[in-house]
């Protein structure tokens, strides 16, 4: 149980860390850095405004984007989990009533 509580733990903070550095490297950013990492169509769309919101919103849309996948892979990782852990209930109830 421990073993898959550290699994857990590691998965939560590999789908916070990269969000919560986003962040942190475009919280007091000028628009020019917040569109470094654009395309280079969404890169002149993006440093031709005056305030950042548009910058922040495609930033926030492509995050959101990449949680995605995450969450999937999570949840066919967890089915996994589970079904295993009832074949070994049934098995160890087949062992005792034997």
């Amino acid at each position: 149980m421990k073993k898959w509580l550290c699994y857990f733990v590691l998965v939560i903070g590999l789908l916070i860390g990269p969000s919560s550095a986003f962040a942190k490297a475009y919280t007091n950013s000028s628009p020019t850095t917040l569109a470094a990492t654009q395309c280079a169509m969404c890169r002149a769309v993006l440093e031709s405004e005056e305030d950042n919101s548009t910058a922040k919103g495609v930033n926030n849309g492509i995050k959101y984007l990449m949680i995605i996948p995450y969450i999937l892979v999570g949840g066919v990782f967890y089915a996994i989990y589970r079904s295993r852990k009832k074949q070994k209930q049934a098995l160890a109830s087949d062992l005792e009533d034997k």
